[in-house]
């Protein structure tokens, strides 16, 4: 007689390697999703009132005047452009994510819309599309093995009134200023580190580079999001460093590791870079 309750096993893993593979494997899944960072295909920042095209989307799309939140399109029945469920038969006022109350956009069967608004209060038109080269291509996101060295206890300390300027990608060297909650301080092989993050919800997101950086990994550098005990003490576990967005699609603008946060070893932990089917890089960059 078989003992089913014995020969299936429920348990939660507790192995910090099974752990680990269960969570690249959901985020090898969440990057294909429709809203994913694979699915991304155009971001286009519309500041002029001149209606202007999308690629690779239909309507003209341009910003509201004096300063109003979100944008117009004008299309015709024909392009099948649907805002809330409605199709666009002349022109109609689209929410940016800054709204309550953010409308859904819709270009036919793979492609969706989403107005976002950056910190200067211009708005922009994001493109996703479920059938993109991204998706199609992808083969795995490659990773290092699991490393305990690379577990981190540390310090967060709260500071008011803190900032730093933060580079972008695409900003050719502008820097914009970042509201900073605090100092992550540790000590490790004889050298202390003293690492910005921003906030990001509830937790924090450290953003990283290292002596991988553009050799066995992503160039621009990892993303690390850890949230701090009551206590102040903090896990930065950096086998979880993730790729940032733009490591899946161009049309992402990521932020650069600020000078505090380039490590000059190497931190052989965590994500390395998105693969093709074929094994070969996604993007060199």
């Amino acid at each position: 007689m078989t003992d089913t309750a014995a020969s299936t096993d429920t348990s939660t893993p507790t192995d910090p390697a099974e752990l680990l593979a269960n969570f690249h494997a959901r985020r090898e899944y969440s990057v294909v999703q429709p809203n994913g960072n694979l699915a991304l295909v155009n971001t286009q920042w519309i500041t002029d009132a001149e209606p202007q095209a999308v690629w690779p989307v239909a309507g003209r799309w341009s910003a509201l005047p004096d300063g109003g939140k979100g944008l117009r399109v004008i299309a015709s029945a024909e392009d099948a452009v649907v805002i809330d469920g409605r199709i666009v038969e002349g022109e109609a006022i689209v929410r940016g994510r800054d709204s309550d109350d953010p409308s859904a956009i819709s270009f036919g069967d793979t492609a969706t819309g989403t107005v976002i608004v950056n910190e200067a209060g211009e708005y922009g038109l994001r493109v996703w599309d479920t059938q993109s080269e991204g998706i199609r291509e992808f083969g795995s996101i490659d990773t290092f093995d699991y490393n305990p060295e690379w577990v981190i206890r540390a310090s967060f300390t709260p500071v008011e009134g803190l900032s730093v300027g933060f580079e972008h990608l695409k900003d050719e060297g502008a820097s914009r200023e970042k509201a900073i909650p605090g100092e992550i301080t540790f000590s490790k092989d004889g050298v202390d580190y003293n690492l910005v993050a921003f906030k990001a919800g509830r937790a924090l997101q450290l953003v990283f580079s290292d002596a991988t950086s553009g050799n066995s990994s992503y160039s621009v550098g990892r993303f690390l999001f850890v949230a701090p005990s009551p206590d102040g003490s903090i896990t930065l576990d950096f086998n979880r460093a993730i790729l940032p967005p733009c490591a899946f699609s161009y049309a992402f603008n990521c932020p650069m590791p600020p000078r505090q946060n380039r490590f000059t070893v190497p931190i052989e932990a965590g994500e390395k870079n998105v693969l093709t089917k074929s094994g070969s890089l996604l993007h060199e960059e």
